[in-house]
């Protein structure tokens, strides 16, 4: 056999060798990307935080994690910070994005599914829990707290008032939080647009809990806020069960 001939002899084994590892690069590619988007349908999910209504615990362009398996067994508890759907009338309609080019848009959908992008966190919102099912809200008593059940809650360990100022709410409001549903308000209270101020709303201003999308439990971005988001247990320890 001539050198010519050896050497196409050779070939197609190689193609053949390039067309597998190709394949297995596809294959993984494709498995990688199926286990991100169950990774972000089903457990973790990643957020920015597009407004100020959470400061100081959470900052505008801050990037969260969202835990979404854990409630569907556990529930949630009150001082729990949430992301959720809007519940219909709570944000102001989307300004018209510019065109993008196409390959733009597919890259962008792409790590929108496989849960690296946030596109769609500007049609979520993020509070803190402050009522569960059947529970009395009431604002506020004489030292300006919120009363939950009967019982005062000490919320200035996380609430962004003006100096001077200890008034939980300047908004009055006495509601019953109805089954399927959770009464949310945002730590900076004077510039949070929360339950509130949405109870003229068919939904009286609570969310129900099919909007719900997880509980936010990391700050992930920038890396000098990096750590655990807290729900401050002790504030409402003492509260009752509602009857």
């Amino acid at each position: 056999m001539t050198a010519h001939a050896a050497e196409a002899a050779e070939q197609p084994p190689r193609r053949r060798g390039a067309l597998v590892f190709l394949r297995d690069v596809l294959v993984i590619i494709v498995i990688a990307a199926l286990v991100s988007f169950v990774v972000k349908t089903f457990i973790v999910r990643s957020f920015y935080i597009p407004s100020g209504s959470m400061e100081r615990t959470l900052l505008i362009n801050d990037r969260i994690l969202v835990d979404e398996l854990t409630p569907r067994w556990a529930g949630y508890d009150r001082g729990d910070v949430v992301v959720f759907q809007d519940p219909g009338g709570w944000l102001p309609p989307a300004p018209q994005r510019p065109a993008r080019p196409a390959l733009v848009e597919a890259a962008d959908w792409v790590l929108t599914f496989v849960g690296l992008s946030t596109s769609d966190a500007q049609d979520h919102l993020v509070k803190r829990v402050i009522g569960l099912p059947g529970d009395r809200i009431v604002c506020c008593n004489a030292v300006g707290q919120v009363t939950v059940n009967g019982t005062p809650i000490d919320e200035l360990s996380y609430l962004n008032l003006p100096d001077g100022d200890t008034a939980a709410s300047n908004i009055e409001f006495d509601v019953t939080v109805p089954s399927g549903a959770i009464w949310v308000m945002g730590d900076n209270r004077d510039r949070s647009q929360d339950s509130r101020a949405h109870q003229e709303l068919p939904g009286g201003g609570f969310v129900p809990l099919e909007n719900v999308v997880g509980r936010a439990f990391l700050t992930t971005w920038p890396f000098d806020r990096v750590g655990l988001i807290d729900t401050h247990d002790e504030v409402y320890r003492s509260v009752p069960e509602a009857e």
